[in-house]
């Protein structure tokens, strides 16, 4: 299977909570190549968290940056350079040990991981599919057509969309004028536990492995 990468319209989007929901679902492994900022914790360690399942394996990241920044500032800070190098050669040993391997990326697209290259690059590199993930806000149509837009450019392989938040019922004109399809919508909650987490798993399995 080819690694799914979990990418949204922007951050504080939800991003971590739909890679435990697929993670769960497929019984995958997880991994988080550059962390930025874990003064309240890592995403790999809430995911470790939040699953229930047995089979899945939370990977080390390659880049664990103290500042909540885009990944360039972060890693400057510590006056480091993130090398798309080095995050591919960690990935094909790991590809070799998970055959299902969720990957998360740090912001959007666009966000810059060093003075060169931005996630998208690295998405190219490990030619990953993408799961797109939008919260429905207001603007949220506007980021996410423009996501959409920066895959097709890119010719990015992009299997579908998760939804997240119930402002509003963006979903379907999204999905239409995006030319992308739907996996799921996250329901609301006020509490984010294994539960919850295995109960949204089990609502978008069927149609995540269809697509595939």
């Amino acid at each position: 299977m080819q690694p799914l990468f979990i990418t949204g319209i922007g951050t504080g989007i939800g991003k971590t909570i739909v890679a435990a929901i697929v993670t769960e679902a497929l019984q995958a492994d997880y991994w988080k190549p550059v962390q930025a900022g874990f003064d309240d914790g890592t995403d790999a360690l809430l995911i470790k968290q939040l699953i229930s399942n047995t089979n899945s394996t939370i990977h080390p990241e390659v880049y664990k940056l103290k500042l909540a920044a885009s990944p360039h500032i972060a890693s400057r800070e510590e006056n480091l350079k993130i090398n798309l190098y080095e995050i591919n050669e960690q990935y094909q040993k790991l590809k070799t040990q998970s055959p299902k391997l969720v990957i998360e990326g740090a912001g959007g697209l666009l966000a810059p991981l060093n003075d060169k290259e931005f996630v998208i690059d690295l998405i190219k590199k490990i030619n990953a599919k993408v799961i797109l993930v939008s919260r429905n806000y207001l603007g949220s149509i506007n980021h996410s057509l423009l996501t959409a837009s920066v895959c097709k450019q890119y010719s990015i392989n992009v299997l579908g969309w998760i939804f997240n938040d119930q402002y509003m019922q963006y979903e379907e004109e999204i999905v239409q004028w995006s030319g992308y399809k739907k996996i799921g919508s996250v329901s609301f909650t006020s509490k984010v536990d294994k539960t919850f987490i295995k109960e949204e798993a089990e609502k978008i399995s069927a149609l995540l492995r269809a697509a595939l």
